[in-house]
């Protein structure tokens, strides 16, 4: 039998990607059983602490046993964090340690969410792709600048590490480990009752963008906030650069280095978010939206519209726009 470590680390944690972590594969194994199989996984709640605390109190999680208990395993779960980052890493240094010696010794991890923070914290994400919430892109990408973050990604699957997206999307995840380590069948049927939509693999339409604005160079930030202002008019990103008196080679590195995007996919994310919010409060054509947002070129918008939110503007305007 294989043994699934659902981490419970110290702190305020989201106590729903636990809980559905642990009641999924339990569904999985009970399946699994009555297709005449033993079950496939002893699954365990594992932390540094017997009792973790959650919503101030209101509930609380007891685990299994102590991660120092655990001589072997072979799937790692770590469920989403608060918000607090740094404290989390501070309040699980045991933990981190422990999660990097089992990778080492053969065992695979899944983070969830803004787990990915205490996953990406044992070293073990550097040079690797990496999902988390969108929300958290630059807080994450400043303290993680070695890993490969993929925010538009709702799972990633690299080397035995599994990570995902933001918020509910873990439900995605499991679903995605269930039909790794059981079989297709079984995912389905954990899909049906659980009612979870199978096969989702972006999280780009749930994205908000609000620049990355947490760095501390002026001069970017004066052009980001230019960006914002002007979107709908033609803009050069040459002359932009002249205006703040930074060669254009130099200011694209200053700007990818500062938000993790060039200049000019910066403007065309600025463009698409205002775009988005258009088709959410209006009944403006896909035309109209797009002459609005500083584009004039059906092909053009629509291809960028796409492309960042995984979406076609059509198909954005019906799902969202009650009034279409």
């Amino acid at each position: 039998m294989k043994h699934l470590s659902i981490v419970v680390p110290n702190g305020e944690n989201n106590l729903s990607s636990i809980v559905g972590s642990y009641k999924i594969f339990s569904r999985a194994n009970a399946i699994w059983k009555s297709r005449g199989n033993d079950e496939l996984f002893k699954i365990e709640l594992v932390g540094m602490s017997e009792n973790i605390s959650f919503h101030d109190g209101l509930f609380s999680v007891h685990t299994h046993c102590n991660i120092t208990d655990v001589k072997q395993t072979d799937l790692i779960i770590i469920p989403s964090l608060n918000h607090n980052y740094e404290q989390a890493l501070r309040e699980n240094g045991p933990l981190v340690k422990w999660l990097a010696k089992h990778y080492k010794e053969g065992a695979c991890i899944a983070s969830i969410c803004t787990g990915a923070f205490l996953l990406a914290a044992t070293g073990l994400l550097d040079g690797k792709t990496c999902s988390t919430h969108w929300a958290v892109e630059a807080e994450f990408r400043k303290i993680f600048p070695k890993t490969d973050l993929k925010t538009d990604k709702l799972i990633t699957d690299e080397n035995g590490i599994y990570t995902n997206g933001g918020a509910f999307s873990f439900l995605n995840l499991i679903i995605y480990l269930i039909e790794k380590y059981y079989d297709r069948p079984t995912a389905i049927h954990c899909a049906k009752v659980f009612q979870i939509d199978m096969d989702r693999n972006m999280q780009s339409e749930f994205s908000i963008f609000n620049g990355h604005k947490k760095h501390e160079d002026s001069s970017i930030q004066e052009a980001q906030k230019y960006l914002e202002k002007n979107y709908q008019n033609k803009i050069s990103i040459e002359a932009l650069s002249r205006k703040l008196h930074i060669e254009r080679r130099t200011f694209d590195r200053r700007f990818i280095k500062a938000t993790g995007l060039t200049p000019l996919d910066y403007l065309q994310r600025v463009k698409i978010e205002a775009a988005k919010k258009s088709f959410e409060n209006t009944r403006k054509t896909v035309n109209e939206v797009m002459y609005d947002v500083g584009y004039n070129d059906t092909k053009a918008f629509r291809n960028v519209f796409s492309r960042i939110t995984g979406i076609s503007p059509n198909d954005y305007k019906s799902k969202y726009n009650k009034e279409v």
